[in-house]
C-alpha cells in the first residue's frame, strides 16, 4: 500500500500543516470540508499544496516525522520547488507524480529499491 506525505495551507506562504496518509484523495477531501475539528479546520488550511508518495505507509510516516522537524523556510522551499504558485493540487492528484527518492548514500536507499 502506498503512503503519502502532504502539506496543506490556507494561502501562499501561510499556515503549513504536514500530514501522512494512505488515502490522499480521502484525507485531502476531509481537510477541505472540515470533517475533523483540528488544526487544519481551525486555521482554514484546506488547500493541498504539496505531496510525495512512498512505497508504503511506514516509510511515509518516517518521512513525515523528518519533515515535521524541518524549519518553516525548508518547508516553503519544498513547496515552491514543486508548486511555485501554491495552487490547490486537489483536483490534479492523479495527474501529478512526486515520488520520494532518498539520496543514494543514505541508509534509507535500500528501502526504496
Amino acid at each position: 500500500m502506498t503512503g503519502f506525505v502532504y502539506m496543506m495551507s490556507d494561502k501562499p506562504r501561510g499556515v503549513i500543516y504536514t500530514g501522512v496518509t494512505s488515502d490522499l484523495h480521502g484525507r485531502s477531501w476531509e481537510h477541505r470540508n472540515g470533517v475533523n475539528k483540528g488544526f487544519t479546520a481551525k486555521y482554514q488550511a484546506k488547500y493541498l499544496v504539496w505531496f510525495e508518495s512512498h512505497p508504503n505507509i511506514v516509510l511515509a510516516i518516517r518521512r513525515e516525522k523528518a519533515l515535521k522537524r524541518y524549519v518553516r523556510e525548508w518547508k516553503i522551499k519544498l513547496i515552491e520547488d514543486f508548486n511555485p504558485t501554491w495552487l490547490d493540487l486537489f483536483e490534479r492528484i492523479d495527474e501529478i507524480e512526486n515520488v520520494y527518492r532518498p539520496h543514494p548514500n543514505t541508509r534509507m536507499w535500500d528501502d526504496y529499491n
